[in-house]
């Protein structure tokens, strides 16, 4: 499968397309641990942000944290500029849309990330032009694994995969089932190693760096 193939495109946004540097993300948790009287290590840390364990709500209650809990406090020490200013795009992502942008066809956002993180995020990285439906996943839109948030950006995007071939990328295996049970070809870009996670995430296609699919196989 190739970009070239497809009638639209679905992307996840972190972890996918851009990466926040890890300096930003241990303060995070060192401010959340602050919040909760507890201390994450380092390895607590980068499998809950790149949500290696699987569903973050299941590892949080696996190291005995309530999720209703963590993430106001999250939330609440998240500063959008500086997240901003921590973040950068992949350059296989940067080269990938460029494609996209060559080949044509709907282009969209799909991501957990809130709407007040990823709008600066998209603003300072000159990237919200680059998407036609943007959905931050809420309680409303419902979250991945659930297809709800990538029926929702068909919806606006005026796609259908029972008529039009699409595909979603993203880095976990939520996207992966999210791709899946919209009907949809998923893409798992696996950007930290399968020995880091744990466990091989499967999809229709399974690439190191998105500008693989570029290249037919």
């Amino acid at each position: 499968m190739v970009v070239a193939d497809y009638d639209f495109h679905l992307f996840d946004l972190d972890g996918t397309l851009v990466d926040a540097d890890w300096s930003y993300t241990r303060t995070v948790f060192d401010r959340v641990g602050d919040r909760l009287d507890r201390r994450f290590s380092d390895r607590e840390a980068r499998v809950l942000w790149h949500g290696l364990g699987g569903p973050r709500g299941d590892t949080l209650r696996d190291i005995g944290i309530d999720p209703d809990a963590f993430w106001p406090a999250f939330h609440e020490v998240e500063d959008p500029i500086a997240r901003a200013e921590a973040t950068y795009l992949h350059d296989d992502a940067a080269r990938l849309l460029d494609r996209v942008d060559d080949v044509g066809g709907p282009t969209g956002l799909v991501t957990h990330c809130q709407r007040f993180l990823a709008d600066p995020v998209l603003d300072r990285l000159d990237l919200g032009g680059r998407f036609d439906a943007i959905v931050c996943c809420t309680d409303e839109t419902g979250w991945k694994p659930d297809p709800d948030p990538i029926e929702l950006a068909m919806g606006e995007l005026g796609v259908d995969p029972r008529t039009d071939r699409g595909y979603y990328a993203g880095d976990g295996e939520s996207d992966v089932g999210a791709a899946w049970n919209a009907g949809l070809d998923a893409v798992h870009v696996e950007r930290v190693g399968h020995d880091d996670r744990g466990r091989c995430v499967l999809g229709d296609r399974r690439v190191s760096r998105l500008d693989e699919l570029l290249e037919s196989t």
